[in-house]
């Protein structure tokens, strides 16, 4: 038997188990050989974890989930320059084609033949190495360590959504759902001079946090009265981007009433019915731009600059840390947004 490694394997939903796997071969030409440290638990593991699934996309075997990783290199293969052992990086979860209309028009997020970490059947991050392209890999700026590479990738989801919003300074925005997301583009939308920003969540500790990381003003999202707080502090008004960062189809109902006329909406969460709703009437006459946020373009070298450039407080995002042995237990807590949670990272 060969030698073997730990990793955490999703076999059900609610069914985690640290168990050995295969190591991975040697790094081949363009690889790098890496021990990963640190892997944030995003939104979509947690749908897998608690409902086996994502949309139309079930788990059907064992799949080892994460894809917010960031890792040391071990070794390179041949023809890799530029890395070396000891390099800390943050690692792309998304390895696209290059190749197809999609890729070539500059949209490699919407690559229809991309392998994504920890969606089957795509192992992902919650192991102890792993090999990778090594043109997937972004060496850490001086200052950054693996948690905030591991944040690199939600950060980088938050710069794309801005990215689909053109949003322009001075203008006006609201952030529905304060989770770890809608919190990274609250973060970004400010460094792009929008203002008043109004942020929205169910929870009061990450309204704390939202408010805390600049938002004008905080609202509790129950039974409608964010909407109406919102065009309250407007004049009835609205804003002029909205940023739905929840995981609800009300929510999406709520982005459009709370968009001004001629607004945009960009649609970020997942909403575990898989299904989207608006009133046409009110987005119609509004004359509302919808957006969908799939994942991100290359923004990676981007996100990590501003990480390293400006004071944007990722870790208050990362508000719990776990050891891969306790891989179930940071699943736990993420999926039940009990004890102040924001985003449980795994580390080791």
């Amino acid at each position: 038997m060969g030698r073997t490694m730990k990793a955490a394997r999703l076999h059900g939903a609610l069914d985690l188990r640290l168990e050995q796997v295969p190591e991975p071969p040697a790094p081949g030409p363009g690889e790098v050989l890496l021990a990963v440290r640190a892997v944030g638990l995003c939104g979509s593991d947690l749908h897998y974890w608690t409902d086996g699934r994502i949309g139309d996309t079930p788990l059907t075997d064992p799949l080892i989930p994460g894809h917010e990783p960031a890792g040391e290199v071990l070794a390179v293969g041949p023809g890799v320059t530029g890395l070396a052992p000891g390099d800390r990086v943050a690692i792309d979860p998304a390895l696209h084609c290059g190749h197809c209309e999609w890729c070539l028009d500059g949209n490699p997020n919407l690559c229809p033949h991309v392998r994504f970490f920890g969606t089957p059947p795509i192992d992902g991050a919650l192991r102890e190495r792993l090999v990778h392209p090594a043109e997937a890999l972004y060496r850490l700026p001086d200052g950054l360590d693996f948690i905030d590479g591991a944040l690199a990738e939600p950060l980088g989801v938050a710069v794309h959504a801005v990215d689909l919003a053109h949003l322009r300074p001075g203008q006006t925005a609201a952030v529905l759902g304060c989770g770890p997301i809608g919190l990274a583009t609250l973060l970004v939308a400010r460094l792009g001079g929008a203002g008043p920003i109004w942020a929205t969540d169910l929870l009061a500790e990450r309204r704390a946090t939202a408010a805390r990381l600049g938002a004008d003003d905080v609202f509790e999202a129950a039974d409608g009265a964010a909407v109406e707080a919102i065009l309250a502090a407007t004049g009835g008004r609205g804003v002029d981007v909205v940023f739905e960062c929840a995981t609800s189809v009300q929510t999406q109902l709520e982005a459009t009433r709370v968009a001004a006329i001629g607004g945009c909406v960009v649609l970020v969460g997942i909403p575990p019915e898989d299904r989207f709703e608006l009133q046409h009437s009110v987005a119609r006459r509004k004359g509302l731009t919808v957006k969908f946020a799939r994942r991100m373009r290359a923004v990676y070298p981007r996100a990590l600059a501003l990480a390293a450039r400006v004071a944007l407080d990722l870790r208050a995002l990362a508000t719990h840390r776990f050891p891969l042995e306790a891989s179930a237990a940071a699943f736990e807590l993420a999926a039940a947004q009990a004890d102040g949670v924001i985003k449980a990272v795994v580390e080791w």
